[in-house]
């Protein structure tokens, strides 16, 4: 088992993953994405469209790990200043003092970033690359552990500035939530007939253990037979005929600590093929940009990554097995 300060990270994820659910219903496997994201000290870009709970799962995933959390509602007049902070002059010391903006949280939502101009999506990149913000030449290192979650609706695209392919590649993972089952939405509207439980979970881990989690998951013992696996599928992005830009080293380094995650929480000290498999789609199909040839002809990144995987040999690693507590 993957160990934490003598408690495993599998059970730790288990906690936090029971305590979101208690808000998001019916939505395991999307959850279990999220925390693998949050485990490999990755940013999550949120796609859906609007009501299925996006909000939700962001500060469900704060208050469990015991984080402090701001929101930012993102539109075109909202300037980097809002975001990252400023410095205001007082008069009493006749200095300027540094205000610090919504970034200066542990967990930030950037809801609709598509709607900020790309000035002001330009802010959070050093926040999320290097988990620090400069503010009129003085730089300000963010609390750990700092997890960024953008929303964006897909459907209406009217006045909004899409996400250069620079700042896609900061996403470690794009997911989506999907409306709810009938009987999942059920027992939602069961749930909120007196009060939402938001209001009601409390931390299940600490901050600090969270982050000694994050830490303890690079341990993850990795297969060199597994790491060309890794980088097959990587480069097999860049050399499809179909593939105008494939994943970058960034691409292929975000799926190594994904994979560590995946395999710590499944209580594995090492990595197989099958949690690369599982992550390809996630974490790859936002950062590969298709051909208009393919575009075409109905081609889609799904699609491609799925052939991709498909077309590479799978290594066979002996004892590799163990059933996945957030695939279920």
């Amino acid at each position: 088992m993957a160990k934490e300060g003598g408690r495993d990270i599998a059970g730790i994820a288990a906690k936090v993953c029971a305590n979101i659910e208690k808000v998001i219903v019916g939505k395991r496997h999307q959850i279990g994405l999220a925390l693998t994201a949050y485990l490999a000290e990755g940013h999550i870009l949120l796609e859906d469209v609007p009501g299925v709970a996006k909000t939700m799962l962001a500060r469900a995933i704060a208050r469990s790990v015991g984080c402090v959390f701001k929101r930012v509602q993102c539109t075109p007049d909202l300037l980097p200043s809002d975001i990252t902070g400023v410095s205001v002059f007082n008069p009493k010391t006749t200095e300027f003092e540094f205000r610090p903006g919504p970034v200066f949280s542990q967990t930030f939502l950037a809801d609709e970033i598509n709607r900020a101009t790309p000035r002001t999506q330009a802010a959070l990149l050093e926040a999320m690359a290097e988990r620090r913000v400069t503010v009129d030449g003085q730089t300000y290192n963010l609390k750990p552990p700092f997890l960024v979650i953008a929303t964006q609706n897909p459907i209406d695209q009217e006045g909004t500035f899409p996400l250069p392919e620079a700042q896609l590649d900061r996403f470690l993972m794009r997911l989506s939530l999907g409306y709810p089952s009938l009987e999942d939405e059920e027992r939602l509207l069961g749930r909120l007939q007196k009060s939402h439980p938001i209001d009601e979970i409390q931390p299940v881990v600490s901050a600090t253990e969270w982050q000694a989690a994050q830490e303890a998951t690079r341990d993850i013992h990795v297969d060199d037979k597994v790491r060309r696996y890794l980088l097959e599928i990587v480069h097999g992005t860049r050399e499809h005929e179909d593939v105008a830009l494939g994943g970058s080293p960034r691409a292929g380094i975000a799926l190594y600590r994904a994979a560590q995650a995946q395999a710590a929480m499944a209580g594995r000290t090492f990595v197989t093929p099958d949690d690369i498999k599982k992550l390809v789609q996630p974490i790859l199909a936002h950062r590969v940009i298709l051909r208009p040839e393919a575009r075409l002809r109905k081609v889609t990144a799904a699609a491609l990554l799925h052939e991709i995987v498909a077309d590479v040999r799978v290594p066979q690693i002996p004892g590799a097995g163990g059933q996945d507590h957030f695939s279920r």
